[in-house]
């Protein structure tokens, strides 16, 4: 064998790969894709450390219900879920949101607890092309073609029950929540609907008071500041260890005979039972009780406590949902589940059964047209619970 001979093979070998090589590149440049064998990947990101933790694990086990109860699969494809920990917010959740949707290249993102996380992803999906179907609360963003939601815009609970609080005190209330993008939108949702209805803030600037977040863990000062305003009643959001917090030294404070009412994250969940007692008697509004009385919810319910302790969240029910908009859309967009068509298709679902009871996708905002329920902690048993007490108003548009 001569070294030129040799040569020109090892010259050829290197130009077939070359070849092989830019094909592939070629390939990945038009996105990710459902992969070969009729497999497609999601992302699931979701607080499973820090203050939300909680939520963050219902969130998960939710999707992972669905799941379950289908074959692992999503519009008849075998799913590999990508599960990565959004933390406390943006500082980890857009790092981990980056290697889901460029390293792992899913063809669709969900789950994400804060408002402000979501805010901080957003600009990755417009680059990325992906969609995202969101399982937990989020602000108003300006362009949501690639955003959709299960759950709820962050200012629709306190929107929802604010003329039921007006009407219910006639009095002035007090407004105090969280200093973070969810707590910012929440206390709006509910002051500025509550001053539409012609209700007064006991708050002395009018305006809602916002704590620390997350190093508030002693809400005495705040209880002394309420107490000093005369209020006739509290709105608060809280969630997490914070709503533990919250509850607790409420129950313990000058103020615990003034009516609490809230978004019902203050009591939602593993926080109630950690509250215990504490809870008792307060109100609040949410989108879903594991007591509604419909089929999918009687469904849902029972799978849900098959494998867990307890009665399921509104977390772990807007992650189920989001698994079923994914299974339909995922089906409708064919051979070739692309983002961009799972997306075109997301737009075309229209009602979908759920445990909540039928909703859709407001074509403007693309989060839920839903009703809200009113709740009280009552005693249910040996245990207490949210219970649904009424009808308030739906939300949505």
């Amino acid at each position: 064998m001569s070294l030129t001979s040799s040569r020109h093979r090892r010259a050829g070998t290197a130009g077939l790969l070359a070849l092989v090589l830019l094909a592939a590149s070629a390939c990945a440049d038009d996105g990710p894709t459902a992969g070969s064998g009729g497999t497609v990947k999601i992302g699931l990101l979701a607080s499973l450390s820090g203050t939300y933790q909680s939520v963050g694990k219902d969130i998960r086990d939710g999707f992972q219900l669905y799941l379950s109860g289908h074959d692992g699969k999503l519009g008849g494809r075998k799913v590999e879920l990508v599960v990565a920990d959004e933390g406390n917010g943006a500082a980890t959740a857009v790092p981990a949101a980056t290697k889901l949707l460029k390293q792992d290249r899913v063809v669709a993102l969900t789950g994400v607890v804060g408002g402000g996380s979501v805010a901080a992803v957003y600009p990755l999906l417009n680059e990325t092309k992906v969609p995202f179907v969101g399982s937990n609360g989020r602000p108003e963003l300006k362009d949501v073609s690639r955003v959709w939601h299960t759950s709820y815009l962050s200012d629709e609970p306190g929107e929802a029950i604010a003329a039921h609080v007006r009407d219910d005190v006639k009095g002035k209330v007090y407004a105090i929540g969280p200093d973070y993008q969810g707590g910012w939108d929440e206390l709006r949702g509910f002051t500025e609907a509550f001053a539409a209805a012609g209700g007064k803030l006991a708050n002395p600037d009018g305006k809602t008071t916002f704590t620390p977040f997350p190093a508030t863990t002693n809400f005495t000062p705040y209880f002394a500041r309420i107490k000093a305003s005369g209020a006739n009643a509290v709105y608060t959001f809280y969630a997490g260890g914070a709503a533990v917090d919250f509850v607790k030294q409420y129950a313990q404070s000058e103020i615990k005979d003034v009516p609490l009412y809230a978004a019902g994250f203050l009591t939602e969940g593993g926080v109630l039972d950690a509250q215990g007692d504490a809870a008792r008697d307060i109100y609040s509004v949410l989108n879903y009780s594991p007591d509604l009385d419909n089929a999918e919810n009687r469904e849902f319910v029972a799978a849900w406590k098959a494998e867990h302790d307890g009665s399921p969240t509104t977390y772990a029910m807007a992650s189920y949902d989001a698994a079923a908009v994914l299974d339909r859309a995922i089906a409708a967009a064919g051979d070739d589940a692309t983002p961009e068509k799972i997306n075109a298709a997301i737009s075309q679902l229209g009602q979908i059964a759920s445990p909540r009871g039928t909703w859709q996708f407001s074509p403007t905002t693309h989060a839920p047209v839903q009703k809200w329920y009113l709740r009280q902690v009552r005693q249910d048993g040996r245990a207490l619970s949210n219970t649904v007490v009424g009808d308030l108003a739906t939300v949505g548009g």
